[in-house]
């Protein structure tokens, strides 16, 4: 019983410090000029309508997200 309960303890851990990270990326993320504009990031623009996909820019974050936890999850 008390080892579910420490399981879960640190799990709220590393979900609030999870939240945390992505608060403050997005809080800077409008400070990094070259984010969600990089090429191969797709954007159509029509009288009424945007159309934007940020491709290049979900392929970057991937790769330096799984590297990031490939190096976490090694210990």
């Amino acid at each position: 019983m008390a080892d579910g309960i420490q399981y879960i303890g640190r799990f709220l851990i590393i979900l609030g410090i999870i939240i945390v990270a992505v608060g403050g990326l997005l809080l800077f993320s409008g400070k990094v000029p070259w984010l969600g504009r990089l090429p191969g990031d797709i954007i159509i623009q029509k009288k009424n309508f945007t159309f934007y996909f940020p491709l290049a820019t979900s392929i970057l974050l991937s790769v330096i997200l799984t590297l990031l936890f490939w190096i976490i999850g090694r210990r």
